[in-house]
C-alpha cells in the first residue's frame, strides 16, 4: 500500500523483505530479502538510500541507531521508535508528558504481578515490553494462579523471537490495570522533520481476539470539541515524541468518557486503512510526504461516514473467486494483500464510504463476510 502511494509521487521504494512471496515483496519491483535484525544485512540495505522507513517497528533500537549515527536519515528516528518499540518505554514518557495511562508497573517476577494486581484489582493485564501485536505477547490474569503465564512465555512462542532478544535483551513484563471501556479509539497524524503536522479525524475500532475487524471514521458520538481535544493531545504526543511520518495513537474510551492510551505506532496503521479511499490523502501518502520532508496532504474525509472492515482468514479459501458478488455493490472498495488465507490472518479491507452510519456499516460488513465465508451471498 506504501507503493501503491510512492509511484504517482515519483518517489522509488527499495525494500527489504522477510521472503519474497510476502506483500510487499509482490508489490515493490527487486525487494530484497533479508533479516531485518541482522545488522550486516540491514547496514547493507540502507546504503545510498536518501531515507528509511519502517511498515513495523521491531528493527532493533541499537541497529537503528547505528544507521543514524552513520547519517543515515532514519525517519522515525530511534529516540521516537523506541516509544512505539518498548511499552514500558512509553508508558514511562506518556506519564512524564501528563498524557492519560491506565495504572502500570513493571513486574519482574509473578509475586510482583500479584502485588501489583492486588493494589490496582484483579484482573489485570500484562504484556511483553517488545515484540507483541495483534493481540500476541498479552495476557489477562484473573488470579495469583494466572501471574506465572506471561513469563514463562518470555522464552516461548507467545514472546519475542530469539533472534530479538539477542539483539535486545531490554525485554521484561508491564502490567497493566485492566480498563473496562466503552469503546476504542484510534487518532493517527503525520508529522514532518521540522514540525508541521495534520491530523486526520478520529476513528472508533473494533477489536475481535486482539485483531483489529472495523473502524468508523469519524467515531459515532464523538462532539466537535472533543474529537478536537483528542487530535490535539495526539499532535502533542508526535511533537514531544519527535515523530517523523504516521503516529497512531490507540485509545481506550472508560464508561466515564474519559480516554487513556493504549497503544503507539509510528507507521502507517490498520486503524488508518479507511483513508485510501475515505480522506484526501491517504495515510500511506502523507507518511511518505513527511519521510521525504515534503508538504503534507489534506487529512479531510471524502464522505460523512467511513467504514473499514477487515477480512481475516477463515473458511473460503478463493477470495478472488468471490469478487463478483463483492463488487456488485459499487460502494464496496476491496484491498486483498497477496497473503496465503489462513484463519484469523489479515488478508484484506473492504471499504465503504457513505452518508448513513447503518447503511454504510451494514454494506461493509456484509462485504468482508462474503469474504471470509461466513454469508454466501
Amino acid at each position: 500500500m506504501m507503493q501503491e502511494a510512492a509511484l504517482p509521487l515519483g518517489l522509488r521504494l527499495r525494500l527489504l523483505a522477510e521472503g519474497p512471496e510476502t506483500s510487499a515483496a509482490l508489490a515493490v519491483p527487486g525487494a530484497e530479502v533479508g533479516d531485518f535484525t541482522d545488522p550486516d544485512a540491514v547496514v547493507a540495505f540502507a546504503a545510498g538510500l536518501d531515507a528509511v522507513t519502517f511498515d513495523h517497528e521491531h528493527v532493533p533500537t541499537e541497529l537503528l541507531r547505528r544507521l543514524a549515527d552513520a547519517g543515515v536519515a532514519v525517519r522515525p528516528g530511534p529516540e521516537a521508535l523506541v516509544h512505539a518499540q518498548d511499552k514500558a518505554a512509553m508508558r514511562e514518557r506518556l506519564t512524564a508528558l501528563g498524557v492519560p495511562c491506565p495504572r502500570w508497573r513493571v513486574v519482574a517476577s509473578p509475586a510482583e504481578l500479584t502485588a501489583f494486581a492486588e493494589e490496582a484489582g484483579w484482573p489485570v493485564i500484562a504484556k511483553t515490553s517488545r515484540g507483541g501485536y495483534d493481540g500476541k505477547g498479552v495476557w489477562k490474569v484473573d488470579a495469583p494462579a494466572d501471574a506465572d503465564a506471561p513469563f514463562a512465555a518470555l522464552a516461548g512462542p507467545q514472546g519475542p523471537t530469539e533472534a530479538q532478544r539477542e539483539a535486545d535483551p531490554s525485554v521484561v513484563i508491564v502490567a497493566e490495570e485492566f480498563v473496562d471501556f466503552a469503546r476504542e479509539l484510534s487518532v493517527l497524524v503525520a508529522r514532518r522533520p521540522g514540525g508541521e503536522a495534520v491530523a486526520y479525524p478520529v476513528s472508533e475500532t473494533v477489536q475481535r481476539d486482539g485483531i483489529c475487524h472495523e473502524t468508523t471514521t469519524p467515531a459515532p458520538g464523538l462532539s466537535p470539541a472533543r474529537a478536537a481535544r483528542l487530535q490535539e493531545m495526539a499532535l502533542g504526543v508526535a511533537d514531544a515524541l519527535g515523530v517523523v511520518g504516521i503516529l497512531a495513537v490507540e485509545l481506550m474510551e472508560r464508561r466515564d468518557g474519559e480516554v487513556v492510551v493504549n497503544e503507539l505506532a509510528m507507521r502507517p496503521h490498520n486503524t488508518g486503512h479507511w483513508s485510501i479511499d475515505g480522506a484526501v490523502t491517504s495515510q500511506f501518502e502523507n507518511h511518505l510526504r513527511a519521510v521525504a520532508d515534503w508538504p503534507l496532504g489534506a487529512t479531510d474525509p471524502v464522505a460523512p461516514v467511513t467504514v473499514m472492515s477487515n477480512i481475516l482468514g477463515g473458511a473460503n479459501g478463493d477470495l478472488v473467486g468471490s469478487l463478483p458478488q463483492v463488487l456488485a455493490d459499487p460502494r464496496v472498495r476491496v484491498h486483498l494483500y497477496g497473503k496465503a488465507v489462513k484463519p484469523g490472518r489479515k488478508v484484506g479491507h473492504v471499504t465503504v464510504c457513505g452518508t448513513d452510519l447503518a447503511t454504510t456499516r451494514d454494506a461493509a460488513r456484509a462485504a468482508s463476510d462474503l469474504l471470509e465465508g461466513r454469508t454466501h451471498g
